[in-house]
């Protein structure tokens, strides 16, 4: 059978129809890197009052301390107007901030813009976002938050129902490889084949998926680990070889020594690979170091930080390095050999317009403004 050429292959957005932008906080004080930090930001706020929590709240077009707004699915915070509010911060919970970067989340509507509540009711334990980024896939378990991107979930429904695929898809992979594959391995397939077009080129090649999806599965394991320590090769780790500082200000690597400084504090062994490793033309090991290290403005929440280093932070450090490098032999897309006939021949495509939207997934009531009930 031809090999399949980038403009025949189909396209991401007709394998996985529904899509939907990141949620968009409108202020940055509300995320960040340190969740002890976010508790002091938001005492912060409760203890000012009036015109100064309006100051500190940093307000936009659509969100202020008198706004009203619904409660976000699946979390107890409160929908009473923040300009009354008080009471502990509500729990914060990780989400993927930018590419290759988990940090926390306060989990409030009424901190948000645009919070997207679609992808709130389908995030649980079973989902998988695939974040589209103008420079290649990223697959990641926690809400995304990367800006300028396009969030593709892997299932429509809570608890892994109702794949996010063209209807017929895995019917149709299933008659030409003479197994059925699952929503992951078609997510695995996805993210080892997909070219720089967007495109995805399918195979009716037992041992070309074989090796695609085992290849994706890897890929996808990385960007989602689930406490899982990978290793580099030969077993080795990246360790700290001379103590961090409390409060270290400039990065810098040496490729002879495979070492990354932190002021004095020095990191080893980090391949090149993960040091050379890019994400939209920005170094992650740099972008990641200055996300934690970069002082907010003065007077507003977001300067509100850790007084030193976490040991949780060293923790995070020395497990992207070794992701990354992991990554890095895995960043080109496989080479498919044997293509599969045109989806519009079998009648997968065109998908139809319902599943480019959400499922409707009410199966519980969600609390609006003020305690109000939302009726959707």
């Amino acid at each position: 059978m031809p090999s399949v050429t980038h403009d025949d292959a189909p396209a991401l957005a007709d394998l996985m129809p529904w899509s939907v932008g990141p949620p968009r906080l409108g202020r940055g004080w509300p995320a960040g890197p340190d969740e002890g930090a976010l508790k002091a930001r938001w005492e912060a706020l409760l203890r000012a009052e009036g015109a100064e929590r309006e100051g500190l709240f940093e307000v936009s077009r659509v969100r202020g301390p008198h706004s009203t707004v619904a409660q976000l699915p699946g979390q107890a915070t409160g929908t009473g107007r923040l300009a009354h509010a008080s009471g502990p911060c509500p729990a914060p919970i990780r989400v993927l901030y930018a590419p290759y970067d988990e940090q926390w989340l306060i989990p409030d509507h009424r901190l948000i813009d645009v919070a997207r509540p679609e992808l709130w009711r389908v995030a649980d334990e079973h989902q998988v976002f695939l974040v589209e980024t103008p420079d290649g896939l990223l697959a990641t378990s926690r809400l995304p938050l990367v800006r300028g991107s396009r969030i593709r979930p892997l299932y429509r429904r809570p608890g892994a129902e109702e794949p996010n695929l063209a209807p017929g898809l895995l019917d149709h992979l299933a008659a030409r490889l003479g197994e059925i594959p699952g929503p992951e391995d078609v997510l695995a397939w996805i993210l080892a084949t997909t070219t720089s077009g967007l495109r995805v080129p399918l195979t009716s090649d037992p041992e070309t998926w074989a090796e695609g999806t085992r290849r994706g599965h890897h890929v996808l394991w990385l960007h989602r680990r689930n406490g899982d320590r990978p290793k580099l090769p030969g077993g080795r780790r990246p360790y700290v070889r001379a103590p961090l500082p409390p409060r270290p200000v400039t990065l810098r690597y040496d490729p002879e020594e495979e070492t990354l400084h932190l002021d004095e504090g020095r990191v080893s062994p980090v391949p090149r690979e993960a040091w050379d490793f890019t994400h939209g033309g920005t170094r992650i090991l740099e972008q990641w170091f200055a996300a934690r290290t970069e002082p907010g403005e003065q007077g507003t929440l977001s300067a509100i930080g850790p007084r030193t280093w976490p040991q949780s932070w060293t923790s995070e450090l020395l497990e992207l390095i070794t992701v990354l490098t992991l990554l890095a032999d895995l960043r080109d897309p496989l080479e498919v050999e044997h293509g599969i006939e045109d989806l519009r021949e079998a009648g997968v495509l065109p998908v139809p317009r319902r599943y480019h939207h959400p499922a409707s997934v009410l199966d519980f009531q969600e609390e609006g403004p003020a305690g109000q009930f939302t009726l959707l």
